[in-house]
């Protein structure tokens, strides 16, 4: 499913309320006014399109209602969904490349991220993808994501590196 396939259909209601309860459970009241203890929080297009279809599904993990564009939220809303997006979503931002060690399958980097230095291991080429022309996403070993939002931002020494992935 892509967003432009989404944007045909129809949104649903909105949530009224959007709360954390004294056992910090996330709590949606839904149109109607039932609440809905233990909500998760999923963005469908994380990286192309963060503002756009977020899902709210039960404890059980059913979508309670898909939002298709969180700016039309209530400010209050808006800002419990976006810290439990936050909380739930760790995708650090490679800022530069600081060395890829090994040739061959797995390869170690070393990078510089908007979090701090790290290292972490690619298990394989496939695990390096291009989103958008400039855009650039690596899973590591263990699922976690790193994003290049922009590759020409990066330094020429890094942007070399990743050439040799294209």
């Amino acid at each position: 499913m892509t967003p432009d396939t989404l944007s045909s259909q129809p949104a649903a209601s909105a949530p009224r309320g959007l709360y954390r309860d004294a056992f910090a459970r996330l709590v949606m009241i839904d149109a109607a006014g039932q609440e809905h203890a233990g909500v998760e929080v999923v963005r469908a297009f994380p990286i192309s399109q963060p503002d756009r279809w977020i899902s709210i599904c039960d404890a059980d993990g059913r979508e309670i209602v898909a939002l298709d564009d969180i700016r039309q939220l209530s400010p209050e809303i808006r800002e419990v969904l976006l810290e439990e997006l936050a909380q739930r979503e760790f995708v650090p931002v490679i800022r530069r490349i600081v060395k890829v060690w090994n040739q061959t399958d797995p390869q170690e980097w070393n990078v510089v991220t908007d979090r701090g230095p790290t290292s972490f291991c690619v298990d394989s080429d496939e695990d390096i993808r291009r989103i958008e022309p400039r855009q650039v996403l690596i899973v590591d070993g263990h699922g976690i994501r790193y994003l290049i939002p922009d590759t020409a931002q990066l330094d020429s020494r890094s942007r070399r590196i990743l050439d040799r992935y294209e």
